[in-house]
């Protein structure tokens, strides 16, 4: 599909109960050099409202849900709103660089092939090293996947822009005829594993996916992992779970449900238990027992 010059790009990201991040967020996209572009910002049933942000940024368009939608869910409401050739996906606790969005464009009119970007990704409290820059594919027996360039200095090693296995959810720019011929992403994850899984299944569609080294954000998330919640427990390792059921094949999926069941659950409440977080071992076991209860294949929600 041959695009006009100047294409429509629709910026959506998701607002929970956070409005001084998502007020950072849209002041640092009025400073963008891109004219073509659209802001949908989706309330995803906070408690404090978003009429606030409403007023203080005219320009964006506010969909307000009634309840909490998850990443996926969020996300897939402001693709349905969504005009643009071009969906940009990005987390409320980033701030862009002002030319970010035009090597993410121009890399998506000059790979027809690819169906969806993501840029390099810095900490913004530690702007000097990198979070991702392109990343490797999911090991379908373990369930487990990496990122290029994890911690790394920031010195150039990573600028070169290419193909790689594995988008960051922090910031996807999505292609619309993926998002026509594959679908949304699927809702039922609603925390962790969700943008993994459309990663794979718009590969399996047969698009391909860019890492854009020309394009810069600046990620809030903390360079160390906090203490784990019962909840981020339960949904890890719930969708970890649901992932390789989707993905794997054969004897791989027989193999990747045997060793979470007989090795890493066991292994993982011993370290739970070694390091006194007892309240993690029954929200993990809730997470790998839903997989026993609940289908995992089925299509994903549709635009």
């Amino acid at each position: 599909m041959k695009y006009k010059n100047k294409p429509l790009v629709s910026i959506i990201t998701i607002n929970y109960n956070g409005l001084v991040l998502t007020r950072a967020l849209l002041q640092s996209l009025r400073n963008i050099s891109y004219a073509e572009t659209e802001v949908l910002v989706v309330d995803n049933g906070s408690q404090e409202s978003p009429t606030p942000l409403k007023e203080e940024f005219p320009e964006i368009r506010l969909l307000k849900s009634d309840k909490n939608l998850g990443f996926a869910g969020g996300n897939n409401l402001g693709m349905q709103y969504a005009k643009g050739d071009f969906f940009l996906l990005i987390n409320n606790d980033v701030e862009v660089d002002p030319n970010f969005l035009e090597p993410l464009v121009s890399a998506m009119q000059a790979h027809s092939e690819v169906g969806i970007i993501s840029p390099k990704i810095v900490y913004h409290y530690a702007q000097d090293t990198i979070q991702y820059a392109g990343g490797k594919a999911i090991n379908l027996m373990t369930g487990r996947g990496s990122f290029v360039g994890s911690k790394a200095k920031d010195d150039g090693a990573f600028d070169t822009s290419g193909y790689t296995e594995l988008a960051h959810g922090a910031a996807m720019m999505i292609r619309r005829e993926v998002v026509e011929k594959v679908g949304m992403m699927p809702d039922f994850y609603f925390l962790y594993y969700e943008e993994l899984d459309y990663c794979e299944a718009v590969k399996k569609a047969g698009f391909q996916l860019w890492y854009e080294a020309g394009s810069r954000i600046l990620h809030k998330e903390s360079m160390t992992v906090g203490k784990l919640s019962p909840l981020k427990s339960y949904y890890m390792n719930r969708n970890r779970v649901a992932f390789m059921r989707r993905h794997a094949q054969g004897w791989k999926k027989s193999f990747s449900i045997f060793w979470f069941m007989l090795i890493s659950l066991p292994s993982q409440t011993l370290r739970y238990l070694l390091q006194g977080q007892r309240e993690l071992i029954l929200p993990m076991f809730r997470g790998a027992i839903w997989n026993f209860k609940h289908q995992v294949k089925f299509p994903n929600p549709v635009l």
